[in-house]
């Protein structure tokens, strides 16, 4: 099969639930078979997550509780866009600010990842910002963190022993060390 006779296509969709952060939807699609079925689709304005890099080859991270999952995570300052329009760039410079107190001279785009596709239309845009300045943190009224500044490698052994579980985190994590690797061989 080629892409085009992979496609799903939605031909009536009814509201299931408005919320502050999500907005779930059920979605009548057309298979390519011919057949329809019903997805439900959680519906996402996005986010933007940051892994603060200083030049001594330490990050900074944020340690929280997680209702859903009912833990304490370790994992880069993020936060999701106040509008789908707003751009991701400003999200990430944000949430630096407001979690870390911390500004960047250089951000680097290292990608986009989709976090549950299967279901959900969440895009999180990850940064890498160096040249960083301290300064105050600003965190939501309902935020509650406390900031972990560990070596990068120390991060990356946490995503292996399985301390760091987060998705978002671990890639931004990984690609991080991918990026400094590459520059390493570049130089």
């Amino acid at each position: 099969m080629n892409d085009t006779e992979l496609r799903e296509v939605p031909f009536a969709s009814e509201d299931i639930y408005k919320g502050v952060i999500i907005h779930a939807e059920r979605w009548q699609v057309r298979c390519p078979n011919g057949m329809n079925a019903v997805r439900e689709i959680i519906l996402h304005n996005g986010a933007a997550a940051v892994v603060p890099l200083f030049e001594d080859g330490t990050v900074m991270l944020v340690r929280q509780h997680r209702v859903a999952i009912d833990e304490i995570t370790l994992e880069v300052p993020a936060g999701k866009l106040d509008a789908k329009d707003e751009p991701p760039l400003h999200c990430a410079i944000r949430e630096l600010k407001e979690e870390t107190g911390l500004t960047a001279s250089d951000m680097l785009l290292l990608t986009g990842i989709h976090t549950t596709p299967g279901f959900c239309t969440e895009r999180i845009f990850i940064y890498l910002a160096r040249g960083l300045s301290e300064g105050e943190t600003h965190p939501d009224p309902d935020e509650f963190l406390n900031l972990v500044r560990i070596p990068l490698s120390e991060a990356l052994a946490k995503i292996d022993s399985g301390e760091i579980t987060d998705s978002k985190t671990i890639c931004a994590l990984l690609l991080t060390d991918r990026t400094l690797r590459l520059e390493g061989q570049a130089k």
